[in-house]
C-alpha cells in the first residue's frame, strides 16, 4: 500500500510513465482498489523460467481473482453500484487472460511493482533535501539520457515538420511546373488562329509564361536549399543519435552486463534492464523515425530531380542510419539469464534471452527462433574476429532451440530456455599444468529475424559468460575457483577469456568477501583482521600489519594451483571449504557474530589465556578443509594450578548432518563463556533443540549427546535413565595422548556424487547408534578406555 501511495504523487513524465504500465493486461482500477493485498504477496518467489512454479502462480491468480470478487461485493449504495460491476468484470477478464498462463500475471505484476519502486526512488533522489542538493551520479546519468532524449525529440519533430513543408513546397512546384508545359502547349497551338487573335493571345500567354518561368527558378533554388538545411539537420540528429546510444550502449549497458558478471561471485543483483529496455526502445523509435524521413526525402529527389549533390547526401545519410540501427539491434540482444557458469553435463539448465528493441520494431509479428551452442575458448575468439561465419560446436546440448516469446503486459521479446542439459563436451589440448576445471567455455545464442517488411535482416549472437564444464561434483570446487577469478578480473572488451595472471592482494580481498557475503546472506564479511589471516595464509607470512600486505601480488597459481605448505590442499580449497560449512551449517551464527573462525591456534591460545576457565571459541581449522573446532581455556586434570588451552577434533559437515553446532555446545558443561564474555546460553540457546518428547507404546528415544571424557560433569539434563552417547576427541594446545571416539568411519561412500550427506547411510549410523544403546553403560565406558 505504501508504494502506491507513493505512486500516486508522481508528476509529469513520471506519473505518463506509471500510468504507461497499465492497460487491458491489467487494469489501473485492480492496482488502486486492491494495493495492499498486492503489495504483501510474495510475488519475487515465483521462478518465472520454473514451469514447476505454476501451480503456486495459479493459486495467486485465484486468490487475486478471490480477492477482486470480495472487493466487488463490499460495494454498496447508488455510488457503489458501477464499481461493484465493474470490478465484477476485471475478476472475471483477469480470470479469462490469465487461468491458462499465471505465470504471465506473475511476470506482469512483478513488472509493475518493480517499475514503480524504480520511479518513485528517482522522484524521491530528486527531491531529496532542500533541491539545491547535488544528485547522485546514478540520477545525473539517468537526467543526462533522458535530456538527450528529449532534445532527439524535438529535432525529429523539427525535421519532420520541415519535411513536410518541403513535400507540400515541391507538390506546389510541380503543380506551377505543369502549369507552365500547359502554357507551352497553348502556344504552340496558337498557329491555327488568325493572325490579328493569335498576337493578342501568344503576348498574353508569352508574358504568363515567363512569370511562371521566373517563379520556377526562384522556387528551385528555394527548393534545393531547402533539401540540404534537411539534409543538414538530419546530419546534426545522426550525431545527437550516435551521442546517445554510445552513451547507452557503451556505457550503461556494459555497466550492466559487468554488474552481471559480478554478480555471479555474489555481488548485487544485477537490476536495471528494464530501464535500459525503455532507452533502447526510444533509441530505435528515434532511429526508424529517422530513418524514414530521409527516405521519404530520397524519394521526393526521386520525384523531382534537380541539380546538386542531394541525391549523394542523401544516400550516404541512409547508409549511415542503417549502420547505427544495425548497431542497436545487434547489440540489444543480450543474455537476461546467464547459464551456470560451472556446468555440469548431464544436468538440466536453464538461460533466458531478450531482444530490448524487439517490441517496438514488431519482431514478434514474426517470432524469430534462437538457437544455443556451446564453442570453446578459440571458437568464441574466432567468432568476434568474424574468422568463423558458422558456428561450430565443441559439444552437444539438448533443447536448444527456442522461439522469442513476446509478453504484452512487460513488453518484453524474450526466449526462456528451460530445459537444456549438455549431452557431451569435446575438450581441448590442454596447455602446461592447466586442468580440466580451468578450461572456458561458453554458450552462444544467435537468432535471425527481419524488420520494416523484411526491408533489413539481421543476424545477431551474443556470448554467455565464461562456463567450466565438470562431469562430477566433485570438480564443482576448482571449476568454481576458475569463475570467480574470470568474473573479478575480466577487463570489459578482452579477447576471450583472457584474464591476468597476477592481481594485487587487495583486489582478491574484494572478490573473497563479495563471495562470502552473498553466501551468509548478510552484511557481515570479512573483517581486516580475517584478511589478514587470509594473507598470512596465502603468502605464508607472519604479519599481522595489514598495510604489508597491500601491495603485494597473488598469482593464480598461488590462489588455486599450488598446495599451502604442508598441506594438500590449495589456498582456495581451504577457503571453500570454510564457506560451504558456513553456507549449509553455520550461517546464523557466523551472522550472530558467534565464530571467530579465521585464527590459528596460537592466536586462539593467546586470547583465551587471559580469561576465566570455561571461556571458548569458535575457529576454522587450518588442517581440514570445511573443518571447525572450539578451542577452551581450563585447568590442567592432569596437574594442579595449570592452566592449558583445548582444541576440540574438528567438527565437519558431517557431523553437523548430525547433531548441530548449538546442541553440541550445550552438551558441553565445561563451556561457560564465548569469547570475549557471553554465556553460552544468551548465543546459542535460541538455536537448542527442544527436549525430546515423553515415551510413546511404551518406547523410550534414545538422544545422541557428546562429552569430552576428561571434563564430564554432572549435568541435570536429560533426566536419569535417558541414554547418551559419547564422542568428539580433545586434545590441548600440547599433544595429549587420549583418544576418545565411538562413531564409526565415516567414508566418501557415505557421501552422494556432489559430496552431499546420504540420507540412507544417515539412518545406518544412526541404526548403530541404537545398537550401541541396547549394551549396557559400564562395558561400553570400559571398551573405550582400553
Amino acid at each position: 500500500m505504501a508504494m502506491w501511495i507513493q505512486a500516486q504523487q508522481l508528476q509529469g513524465e513520471a506519473l505518463h510513465q506509471m500510468q504507461a504500465l497499465y492497460g487491458q493486461h491489467f487494469p489501473i482500477e485492480v492496482r488502486h482498489y486492491l494495493a495492499q493485498w498486492i503489495e504483501s504477496q510474495l510475488w519475487d518467489s515465483v521462478e518465472l523460467d520454473n514451469p514447476a512454479e505454476e501451480a503456486k502462480a495459479k493459486r495467486l491468480l485465484d486468490n487475486l481473482v478471490a480477492e477482486l470478487q470480495r472487493k466487488a461485493q463490499l460495494q454498496g449504495g447508488e455510488d457503489g453500484f458501477l464499481l461493484k460491476i465493474k470490478l465484477g468484470h476485471y475478476a472475471s477478464q483477469l480470470k479469462s487472460t490469465y487461468d491458462r498462463c499465471p505465470l504471465e500475471l506473475v511476470r506482469c505484476i512483478k513488472h509493475i511493482l518493480h517499475s514503480e519502486q524504480r520511479l518513485v526512488q528517482e522522484a524521491t533522489n530528486a527531491s531529496s533535501g532542500n533541491g539545491n542538493q547535488a544528485m547522485d551520479s546514478l540520477s545525473q546519468r539517468h537526467q543526462q539520457i533522458n535530456q538527450a532524449f528529449e532534445e532527439l525529440r524535438l529535432a525529429t519533430q523539427e525535421t519532420e515538420n520541415e519535411l513536410r513543408k518541403l513535400q507540400h513546397s515541391q507538390e506546389y512546384f510541380i503543380i506551377q511546373y505543369q502549369e507552365n508545359l500547359r502554357i507551352q502547349a497553348q502556344l504552340s497551338s496558337l498557329s491555327s488562329l488568325p493572325p490579328a487573335e493569335r498576337t493578342q493571345r501568344e503576348t498574353t500567354l508569352q508574358s504568363k509564361r515567363a512569370t511562371v518561368e521566373a517563379w520556377l527558378t526562384r522556387e528551385a533554388t528555394t527548393l534545393q536549399k531547402y533539401r540540404l538545411d534537411l539534409s543538414e539537420q538530419h546530419q546534426k540528429t545522426l550525431g545527437l543519435l550516435r551521442k546517445q546510444q554510445t552513451l547507452i550502449l557503451d556505457e550503461e549497458l556494459i555497466q550492466w552486463k559487468r554488474r552481471q558478471q559480478l554478480a555471479g561471485n555474489g555481488g548485487p543483483h544485477e537490476g536495471g534492464l528494464d530501464v535500459l529496455q525503455s532507452w533502447c526502445e526510444k533509441l530505435a523509435d528515434l532511429i526508424w523515425q529517422n530513418r524514414q524521413q530521409i527516405r521519404r526525402c530520397e524519394h521526393l529527389t526521386q520525384q523531382l530531380p534537380l541539380p546538386g549533390p542531394m541525391e549523394e547526401l542523401l544516400s550516404k545519410l541512409n547508409s549511415d542510419i542503417t549502420d547505427v540501427i544495425s548497431a542497436l539491434v545487434t547489440s540489444t540482444f543480450i543474455i537476461e539469464k546467464q547459464p551456470p557458469q560451472v556446468l555440469k553435463t548431464q544436468t538440466k539448465f536453464a538461460a533466458t534471452v531478450r531482444l530490448l528493441v524487439g517490441g517496438k520494431l514488431n519482431v514478434h509479428m514474426n517470432p524469430p527462433q534462437v538457437k544455443a551452442v556451446i564453442v570453446s575458448e578459440q571458437q568464441a575468439k574466432a567468432l568476434l574476429k568474424n574468422e568463423s561465419t558458422h558456428s561450430e560446436s565443441s559439444g552437444e546440448i539438448l533443447n536448444n532451440n527456442c522461439v522469442m516469446e513476446y509478453h504484452q503486459a512487460t513488453g518484453t521479446l524474450s526466449a526462456h530456455f528451460r530445459n537444456m542439459s549438455l549431452k557431451r563436451i569435446k575438450r581441448s589440448d590442454r596447455r602446461g599444468a592447466e586442468s580440466v576445471t580451468e578450461e572456458k567455455f561458453t554458450v552462444l545464442f544467435e537468432s535471425q529475424f527481419s524488420v520494416g517488411g523484411n526491408e533489413l535482416v539481421f543476424h545477431v549472437k551474443t556470448l554467455s559468460l565464461p562456463v567450466v564444464v565438470i562431469v562430477h561434483g566433485s570438480q564443482d570446487n576448482n571449476a568454481t575457483a576458475t569463475v570467480l577469478w574470470d568474473n573479478a578480473f575480466a577487463e570489459p572488451g578482452r579477447v576471450p577469456f583472457v584474464v591476468p595472471d597476477k592481481v594485487l592482494w587487495p583486489q582478491l580481498c574484494e572478490a573473497l568477501d563479495m563471495k562470502y557475503k552473498a553466501e551468509m546472506h548478510s552484511g557481515r564479511g570479512l573483517s581486516e583482521d580475517n584478511l589478514v589471516f587470509l594473507a598470512q595464509k596465502a603468502f605464508t607470512n607472519s604479519s599481522n600489519n595489514p598495510e604489508d600486505y597491500r601491495t603485494m601480488t597473488i598469482s593464480w597459481a598461488q590462489f588455486n594451483r599450488e598446495s599451502l605448505p604442508g598441506r594438500n590442499f590449495t589456498f582456495w580449497q581451504w577457503f571453500d571449504g570454510v564457506v560451504e560449512l558456513m553456507k549449509k551449517h553455520l550461517k546464523p551464527h557466523w551472522n550472530d557474530g558467534a565464530i571467530l573462525g579465521f585464527v590459528n591456534k596460537q592466536q586462539a591460545q593467546d586470547m583465551l589465556m587471559s580469561k576465566p576457565n570455561g571461556t571458548f571459541l569458535l575457529r576454522f581449522s587450518d588442517s581440514e578443509i570445511g573443518g571447525i573446532t572450539i578451542a577452551w581455556v581450563a585447568e590442567n586434570p592432569n596437574k594442579s594450578g595449570e592452566r592449558l588451552v583445548w582444541n576440540l577434533l574438528p567438527y565437519t559437515t558431517k557431523d553437523f548432518s548430525i547433531r548441530s553446532l548449538a546442541d553440541r555446545i550445550s552438551d558441553l558443561n565445561h563451556l561457560l563463556f564465548l569469547y570475549p564474555d557471553r554465556p553460552k546460553d544468551e548465543v546459542f540457546a535460541k538455536y537448542y533443540t527442544p527436549p525430546l518428547s515423553k515415551a510413546v507404546d511404551g518406547y523410550v528415544k534414545p538422544q545422541i549427546k557428546q562429552v569430552v571424557p576428561e571434563f564430564t560433569t554432572p549435568n541435570p539434563e536429560p533426566s536419569a535413565g535417558t541414554p547418551t552417547f559419547m564422542e568428539q576427541t580433545a586434545s590441548p594446545s600440547v599433544s595429549h595422548p587420549n583418544n576418545f571416539s565411538v562413531y564409526p568411519s565415516m567414508n566418501d561412500t557415505m557421501l552422494d556424487a556432489d559430496g552431499d550427506f546420504d540420507l540412507e547411510d544417515t539412518m545406518d549410523v544412526a541404526r548403530h547408534v541404537e545398537e550401541l544403546l541396547r549394551r549396557p553403560m559400564a562395558n561400553q565406558w570400559s571398551s573405550q578406555q582400553s
